[in-house]
């Protein structure tokens, strides 16, 4: 029911004839986001972990601030239709559910004015209303560090088998594998493994490291910040607004993270060795 891959039929165009077999492609489906059944986002993702990306999802857009706000997080299920399986129903608790009616008029206005939600309305301003400078309290020896990327693309065995799937991984100080997710889109990989320590009652994520297996964006610096994660480690480029944001927030940003090294943007102070 919940695939990541699926096989599908391809021709391959090389030197001599044409060949046509099979491959394996990722999986990317909508998944609709309801809040007390009522319809709130439609996220493109790969099935898989949707309960943690639902909830790291509602953490990032401020409708749940920890776990205590959420109350039932599941499936809509219906022998018949389905494509149901494709709907989450969360249901809010406390503060969380008596600004029900908020959060969807506001997300109405969201859409009404900006393609991509966040992106369209959280700047860095606005982000300083939410969330402190973090404090520095994680330390890395660089060689530790640099392993990072390595160990997440160990985990990805469903990238293994398709070429086009994201990573993203939670690792301790002491670059200790945590927890790690794989999906079509980067932010919804970083959404699940929040989800997961938030569902886990584990947020903060203090002494905690992200690590990403493709470019460093503003909206994962501003997840990370959210979270209380003090370091992104990524494999490829930071825009100029993840730098200037993980500046802001206190996050030491590390990128292109490869071949046993890497650049520091942001707070190199949590690099040892350096």
């Amino acid at each position: 029911m919940f695939e990541s891959t699926r096989r599908v039929s391809v021709t391959r165009v090389r030197r001599g004839p044409l060949e046509t077999t099979d491959d394996t492609a990722a999986v990317e489906e909508p998944m609709e986001v309801r809040l007390h059944g009522r319809p709130f986002a439609v996220i493109m993702r790969t099935p898989g972990a949707d309960r943690e990306l639902a909830a790291g999802f509602l953490f990032s857009e401020g409708v749940v601030h920890s776990n205590d706000d959420l109350g039932a997080i599941e499936h809509c299920r219906h022998p018949q239709h389905p494509e149901r399986h494709n709907i989450i129903d969360v249901y809010l608790l406390g503060r969380a559910a008596a600004e029900l009616d908020d959060h969807l008029d506001g997300r109405r206005r969201v859409l009404t004015n900006s393609s991509c939600g966040l992106c369209g309305r959280a700047t860095i301003d606005s982000l300083r209303t939410r969330a402190e400078p973090l404090p520095n309290s994680l330390v890395i020896d660089k060689h530790a560090a640099a392993e990072l990327p390595a160990r997440l693309r160990a985990r990805q065995l469903a990238f293994d088998t398709t070429g086009g799937l994201h990573a993203a991984g939670i690792f301790a100080s002491s670059g200790e594998y945590e927890c790690s997710a794989e999906d079509v889109g980067r932010h919804n990989a970083v959404d699940k493994v929040i989800g997961r320590r938030l569902l886990d009652e584990r947020l903060p994520a203090s002494q905690s490291i992200l690590v990403v297996s493709g470019r460093t964006s503003f909206e994962i610096i501003q997840k990370a910040w959210l979270a209380g994660i003090e370091l992104v480690c990524a494999v490829s480029a930071p825009s100029s607004l993840a730098i200037e944001l993980a500046d802001t927030a206190g996050i030491t940003l590390l990128g292109f993270a490869r071949d046993g090294g890497f650049n520091i943007y942001a707070h190199p102070g949590r690099i040892a060795g350096v």
